[in-house]
């Protein structure tokens, strides 16, 4: 099933991440990816993730496409003008690339190459807008295209930010220049998530709650003190600090956070951050 069928459909949605690789050899990351097709709805790729340098994202979407998964191109505001970004959508729908995610990028300063030159010429509200017009046939300057794309169009929100209302705020924009679902900063309490969504349901487009596998306590603690909008509780950080097989206790973890999530949202995005090869033992764990 398609990424679109499924939020047409209103299934729970199931997507994860792939990570391209620092060069051209992909068969890791196709390799990875393969026991996916047909068990997940979409599978995203990263856009220079933290804003280090890697395989481009429409490349990566293009040959996960050639093995049956539906990808998600993530395309980033950070190293593009608004050529190169309206360029780079075209030739995604140009591919057969159906999916695009809007963000806003990492800075440069984060990365492997600190002194490279951040674009940001639109923001990510901008970039929806842009997206939008090509949809329906023009550029951003209003000059016809020759064949539009038809693509499903998403962008990210932070569920637990403080203050949230800003959030909303943001959200609100998104949906008005045309985001159609959306994928989470990582959730780990549960009860927030569930009074974030009592506040989101209005924009009525579909909410896919983010979790990322905890891989030990050090991580965990890092995201609580580095990351807006990501608590991991204690109790998640002693199972993880306090066991011998870290892996199969973050599956666990994973599989009970899903299993908590299916009443409150309309699907989880999987982000593996490096542990893809454990993404099948979390959706068999998760009965997905």
């Amino acid at each position: 099933m398609s990424l679109r069928k499924a939020i047409e459909s209103k299934k729970f949605i199931v997507t994860t991440e792939a990570g391209p690789p620092k060069g051209i050899d992909a068969s890791k990351m196709l390799e990875e990816a393969r026991p996916l097709a047909g068990r997940v709805d979409a599978v995203n790729v990263t856009d220079l993730q933290s804003a280090v340098m890697k395989l481009g994202s429409l490349v990566s979407c293009h040959l996960l496409k050639e093995i049956g998964i539906d990808p998600v191109f993530q395309i980033t505001c950070r190293d593009r003008n608004r050529l190169a970004l309206q360029s780079d959508i075209l030739s995604a729908a140009a591919l057969g690339i159906e999916n695009i995610l809007v963000l806003t990028g990492d800075h440069p300063l984060s990365g492997d190459h600190p002194q490279a030159k951040a674009v940001f010429d639109l923001d990510s509200v901008q970039l929806l807008e842009a997206v939008s017009g090509l949809k329906k046939g023009k550029d951003m300057t209003g000059n016809k295209l020759e064949g539009s794309p038809k693509l499903c169009v998403g962008a990210v929100v932070n569920p637990l930010a403080d203050p949230l209302e800003p959030e909303l705020i943001k959200m609100e924009k998104k949906v008005a220049a045309g985001a159609e679902f959306f994928q989470t900063q990582a959730v780990y309490d549960v009860r927030g998530f569930e009074e974030f969504m009592k506040k989101a349901k209005r924009f009525r487009v579909p909410i896919i709650a983010g979790i990322i596998l905890l891989k030990s306590a050090r991580m965990a603690t890092y995201m609580n003190e580095n990351i807006a909008g990501i608590h991991v509780p204690d109790e998640l950080i002693k199972k993880i600090d306090h066991c011998d097989d870290k892996p199969k206790k973050s599956i666990e973890i994973a599989a009970g956070l899903i299993d908590k999530l299916k009443g409150p949202s309309d699907g989880v995005h999987i982000m593996p951050i490096g542990w893809e090869r454990y993404l099948p033992q979390v959706l068999d764990a998760a009965g997905l």
